[in-house]
């Protein structure tokens, strides 16, 4: 394995740091280009230096950064939650080395795994996203998905594509023998038949009951069983499930015999269960065990640089049988300015109108939007100037963030969307930023340089 380092100490000399990572099985470089990948910053103190490099580390999309913290002979070293605040994902002590190598290794390996599995096309044609926002709820899904069974509640608004989390991590499941995925939506449950749907029923439990039926429970043995939309259960059904849930064991409806039932359950929702709670509509106690593993999916709006490459997506999931069409100019535009109040589901309704409107070749232009999805007004040069934008200037004001910093980070922000929105292109991104190519190769390029420390 390979790591990158930097190196932030007020005087203090790390002894033998490639020595004892490299038993760790780590292999330590000093980074010479922008940065990628995984790293350990070695700190004895938080100083502006950290300070920057972790905010720039972080535009550029790093998010895996172990701090190995230096403590002084009298001090504790910089605070943990700090570190945390600006950017790292773990703070380690420098004071058991090889224990520490070890536990470094042991992470790298892991986020190894879990990038693999997040760029592998089972995960990318499920949830499609590069966003930073959507990229980190993605590979804490993923990790809890293939390294534990453990019961997993989806939170977020209608249409962000929970169910696909859901089957996703069913997909992901590593457990042996593994059974099906079992979905019941809870807002389609009958309260005269719920027990039925949940339990299953004996033959004659009521009228109509002509033969025996297994429920919910009994289907879900061995395999997944997933509650769309668990906070409208009613409440007397609620506290039924408590046990099943709990204790693996049920009866049948009419039945008097305890059956046995073991599943990975998964739960969605649109609503605020908390609040639910504290209004009486959801049972505290049920919550508490269906909140495993807590995941709140994204909507739409907080990851705007995902709308393009989902649109992409769903054009060539249209166009099985060719080559998906391009988006022009106008076209990338109105997707970006429109709002999606159902999210992904939402954009992908819009495509599918577009994709029927569409006919010949060439890129899917400005004509092929159906009328109702046309631009009302004209273009306002300053609109983009929003309150959106005013918000971010005076919280970054307010947090004490020079004029200079806040003008590099807007322009490192959109270099990097500029880039994602053209898969990479530079000439593209360029022109859209509306600079020279070779500009935007050398600032792409730029990095600051290591610090020169002596490490014995």
């Amino acid at each position: 394995m390979r790591a990158w380092f930097r190196i932030f100490s007020a005087g203090q000399v790390v002894h033998n740091l490639h020595d004892v990572f490299h038993r760790a099985g780590i292999d330590l470089y000093t980074p010479d280009e922008p940065l990628s990948g995984p790293g350990l910053a070695i700190v004895n103190e938080f100083d502006p230096r950290l300070r920057n490099f972790l905010q720039e580390a972080r535009q550029a999309g790093v998010v895996r950064i172990i701090a190995i913290n230096l403590p002084a002979d009298h001090a504790s070293g910089p605070a943990t939650w700090s570190l945390l605040r600006a950017g790292v994902c773990d703070v380690l002590n420098w004071d058991r080395p090889d224990q520490t190598a070890c536990a470094v290794a042991a992470r790298l390996a892991r986020w190894q795994i879990v990038d693999t599995l997040v760029t592998s096309s089972e995960v990318q044609n499920t949830l499609v996203g590069q966003s930073p926002v959507a990229l980190s709820v993605l590979r804490q899904l993923v990790e809890a998905a293939y390294f534990t069974d453990s019961t997993i509640l989806l939170m977020g608004e209608s249409g962000t594509g929970k169910e696909l989390a859901a089957r996703l991590i069913h997909s992901l499941d590593q457990r042996a023998n593994k059974g099906d995925l079992v979905v019941l939506d809870c807002t389609t449950v009958v309260p005269e038949l719920s027990g039925s749907e949940f339990f299953g029923h004996e033959r004659g439990a009521f009228t109509g009951a002509v033969t025996a039926r297994d429920g919910a429970f009994a289907l879900a043995n061995g395999g997944t069983l997933f509650l769309d939309e668990v906070g409208d259960l009613p409440l007397g059904l609620q506290g039924q499930l408590l046990r099943v849930i709990q204790e693996r064991c049920y009866k049948r409806v009419g039945g008097n015999t305890w059956h046995r039932t073991d599943f990975r359950l998964i739960c969605a929702t649109n609503r605020d269960l908390r609040q639910d709670i504290g209004q009486g509509r959801f049972r505290s106690d049920l919550y508490y065990r269906i909140a495993g593993d807590l995941f709140t999916i994204p909507p739409l709006r907080r990851r705007a640089e995902d709308i393009l490459p989902l649109a992409r997506h769903f054009t060539r999931s249209f166009s099985a049988d060719s080559e998906p069409p391009e988006f022009d100019e106008a076209v990338r535009e109105c997707f970006m300015l429109r709002d999606y109040p159902g999210n992904i589901r939402d954009l992908k309704q819009l495509v599918a109108r577009i994709m029927r409107r569409y006919v010949g070749s060439g890129p899917i232009t400005a004509g092929c939007l159906p009328e109702e999805e046309r631009p009302e007004r004209g273009e306002d040069p300053l609109e983009w100037c929003n309150e959106d934008f005013e918000r971010c200037i005076r919280c970054a004001i307010a947090r004490g963030i020079g004029l200079k910093d806040i003008g590099r980070t807007a322009e490192n922000v959109a270099v990097r969307i500029a880039v994602a929105d053209e898969q990479g292109n530079l000439q593209r991104a360029a022109a859209r930023l509306r600079v020279t190519d070779r500009a935007l190769q050398l600032r792409q390029a730029a990095v600051r340089p290591p610090d020169r420390q002596t490490l014995l």
